[in-house]
């Protein structure tokens, strides 16, 4: 770690480093959006754009970092949401319904599923950081995934697959975007047969006719059915 800068207050360690870092980059995403450079978060802590660089890649690598850092609140607000749901195929195509509709109010997980300044943020989702947010979503589901087979690669591929899906809806929600009970509908349309196809064969179970889950929610979180097709 390289110890001289930060105004004058070295941080003890890189982990302490990264905290302010991200810090700094919070503040700028506040005042200004994804629009950041690595030169004004270098200044605002008094380091060159070098030092940051050493922790972060690229500017995109960091507003993940940080949309990321800023998730948590949301993700235990989505596991007590699924909290009654064992179901694997259920569960996600609830957790990116639900996620799309809270999306409005919950900034940083929008920065971290847009495509962001013209697309340069678009791989965002399939960064080593973004996958690893994914994954622990996926293992915070009340779903035993050892249970059903889907462990390991298959869970990495259930989350880049999940990850792509949001992102596919946030950048084009549809014309007019499917909402509510019809988002649900089309989800498990399209979803439910992926999840099955991970799963064991023994513990799969028949889909065909079981209809999309009701939402699920309280407050100002529940939402209505649209008359809109589901198709």
């Amino acid at each position: 770690m390289r110890t001289h800068g930060w105004s004058g207050a070295a941080p003890a360690s890189d982990a302490e480093a990264i905290d302010r870092i991200l810090a700094a980059a919070k503040r700028a995403i506040d005042k200004r959006g994804s629009e950041i450079r690595i030169t004004d978060i270098a200044r605002e802590l008094g380091v060159t754009r070098q030092t940051v660089y050493r922790y972060f890649p690229s500017t995109d690598a960091l507003l993940v970092a940080t949309a990321i850092s800023e998730a948590a609140p949301y993700l235990d607000a989505l596991t007590e949401h699924l909290a009654e749901i064992h179901d694997p195929a259920e569960s996600v195509v609830e957790a990116i319904a639900h996620t799309l509709e809270r999306l409005p109010e919950e900034p940083y997980l929008g920065l971290l599923l847009s495509s962001g300044r013209s697309g340069a943020f678009a791989a965002g989702v399939t960064s080593d950081t973004a996958l690893r947010f994914g994954r622990t979503m996926l293992q915070r589901f009340a779903v035993d995934w050892n249970a059903v087979g889907i462990t390991d690669d298959k869970l990495d591929a259930l989350t880049e697959y999940m990850l792509r899906i949001l992102q596919s809806f946030v950048i084009d929600p549809g014309r007019p975007p499917r909402r509510n009970q019809v988002l649900r509908n089309y989800l498990t349309k399209w979803v439910t047969p992926v999840v099955l196809g991970l799963q064991t064969k023994g513990t799969r179970k028949v889909m065909a006719r079981r209809p999309a889950p009701a939402t699920r929610g309280s407050g100002r979180h529940r939402t209505t059915a649209s008359p809109r097709s589901s198709a």
